[in-house]
């Protein structure tokens, strides 16, 4: 199944990370062959103001059924990131980590690992924080064959999420 993800990352410094995830369909026969449909564009509401941003989040988040969050670096520090989990938690959209760390820049570096975004958020159950990164599953780009595995991420998270 064709599932609609919208792609949550810290634009500024992962972009060149990003673009391997986001566009790896295209090497495929058809974007179904990958497991989404790529909803995101972000960077130029930035001027717009806060308002801005957040209604265009929301609007992009609409008839997606998952989030992936593509973790780099300082993507647990962006607060456009927890707006964007937190939103698609509340929409009950499926939800998945991605590590980009390892992936090239354009200058052939990689990074260094970032910390879990979902370690900062969590559910109450019988008065027990039950923390999101023991609800949503993570993964490696590099490591975990993201190329070839993406769709199956996708699919999960979308199943755990009932979706």
């Amino acid at each position: 199944m064709v599932r609609k993800v919208f792609f949550s990352f810290h634009f500024a410094r992962d972009n060149w990370r990003v673009n391997p995830v986001r566009n790896h369909w295209i090497t495929k026969p058809s974007a179904a062959s990958a497991g989404y449909i790529d909803k995101a564009e972000f960077e130029r509401l930035k001027k717009r103001g806060d308002t801005a941003i957040k209604n265009w989040i929301d609007e992009q988040l609409k008839g997606t059924s998952v989030t992936a969050v593509l973790i780099g670096a300082e993507t647990y520090t962006r607060k456009w990131v927890d707006y964007e989990i937190e939103q698609s938690h509340l929409k009950k959209n499926g939800l998945l980590g991605v590590y980009i760390h390892g992936v090239e820049n354009s200058e052939g570096k990689t990074d260094v690992k970032g910390l879990n975004p979902f370690d900062k958020w969590h559910i109450t159950q019988n008065g027990r924080k039950i923390y999101f990164s023991e609800l949503y599953s993570t993964y490696d780009w590099v490591s975990d064959n993201g190329y070839n595995n993406f769709g199956k991420w996708v699919e999960k998270a979308a199943a755990d999420a009932g979706r």
